[in-house]
């Protein structure tokens, strides 16, 4: 029998040794960092939390759903088609919200703060500002309304606080300040929104229909618009003021749309001013027979056997400067059908004055 040399054994011996794990020496857990005292909060932030514990039950996500045809069993079935923001108007269910998260829709979906989920009709909407109003039905104690501030004294620096679903992240708080005041943006329907609030508090997809609150929990706008190439928040925001919403909301809960006042004019456009020589303001080319104007005995232009027969233009109405006709829609949605308006009327290089009872719109 052949013995094994020494050395082989010897070198056999070593190689087991270096591939065998030595043994861990035993180590003491290293003690967590000490924490270091917070102490109390900022002012602001003491504010901020308040703000948002105070308003955040009273935002509400949106869902819209739209109609789909299952490819099998050819069931049509609601499927969500896009998310948004609203916020509790009243104890009776009502919720407002921006149009466009509604917008051609088949139906809503409401989700509130503590998550319970109720199904919204719609009740009235006003494309032209941008506001839509739902309803639901929930025990009132779930529906706490927001207190309603005012717009017309707001200023530029003040705080200013966004609560929204941005890209369908529920309950999210944003700062930031009034960064401009009368701006316009373009509605819907193309008409322009005049004196739309600025503020760079951050404002996304989804926080379209959430509220603007000043520092004291007070609704002051309505977060309907960013200017972002993008698509996100770009720190230019833009919201419908209060004072706006406080008058269409009530009119659209009322009647289910917005019922314009009306004059029973026709105004023509800034082509006429210019062709005549005729100041700013809304030059009538058609007058309804029996209507508010023509009681009032305005009168349209028209062409003559002698050249244009020179009719009225309006430049103001209740001292309000009126340039185009958007102008005078303005101006007349401020009012109720059955109020007195006030006009100023060029004619012939004359200005006057007549008084007009409105009348009820038939669109």
């Amino acid at each position: 029998m052949r013995r094994s040399s020494p050395l082989l054994c010897a070198a056999a011996l070593a190689t087991l040794l270096a591939v065998a794990p030595a043994a861990a020496p035993a180590r003491t857990p290293a003690p967590p960092r000490a924490v270091a005292p917070r102490g109390p909060l900022m002012a602001d932030e003491l504010n901020n939390i308040a703000v948002f514990r105070a308003a955040s039950p009273s935002v509400v996500n949106i869902t819209a759903l739209g109609l789909e045809r299952d490819l099998f069993s050819r069931n049509v079935q609601q499927v969500p088609q896009g998310t948004g923001t609203g916020f509790v108007w009243d104890t009776a269910g009502h919720l407002v919200t921006n149009y466009h998260v509604i917008q051609d829709a088949a139906g809503a979906r409401v989700t509130l703060s503590d998550q319970s989920s109720y199904k919204a009709e719609l009740v009235g909407a006003f494309p032209d500002r941008d506001l839509a109003v739902l309803k639901i039905v929930a025990p009132a104690g779930k529906l706490k309304p927001l207190p309603v501030g005012s717009s017309r004294d707001l200023q530029v620096g003040q705080q200013v606080y966004a609560i929204g679903n941005p890209f369908g992240l529920d309950q999210t708080l944003t700062t930031g300040i009034v960064s401009a005041l009368n701006r316009e943006i373009e509605s819907v329907t193309r008409r322009v929104i005049r004196g739309a609030i600025q503020t760079d508090a951050a404002i996304n997809p989804g926080n379209s229909g959430g509220p603007l609150l000043d520092s004291a929990g007070r609704l002051i706008g309505v977060n309907t618009a960013i200017f972002s190439p993008s698509g996100a928040s770009a720190g230019i925001g833009f919201a419908i003021p209060v004072d706006e919403v406080n008058r269409i909301v009530p009119r659209l809960i009322r009647d289910g749309r917005m019922v314009r006042p009306a004059l029973g004019v026709t105004g023509g456009g800034a082509e006429i001013n210019r062709a005549l020589g005729l100041p700013k303001g809304v030059p009538l080319v058609r007058i309804q027979r029996g209507g508010p104007a023509a009681k009032a005995g305005l009168k349209a232009f028209a062409r003559g056997d002698g050249g244009v027969v020179q009719g009225d233009v309006i430049t103001a109405i209740n001292d309000e400067a009126v340039e185009d006709a958007d102008d005078m829609l303005n101006a007349l949605e401020k009012l109720n059908p059955g109020d007195s308006a006030t006009l100023t009327l060029w004619r012939a290089g004359a200005t006057r004055k007549v008084s007009v009872t409105l009348s009820e719109s038939e669109d």
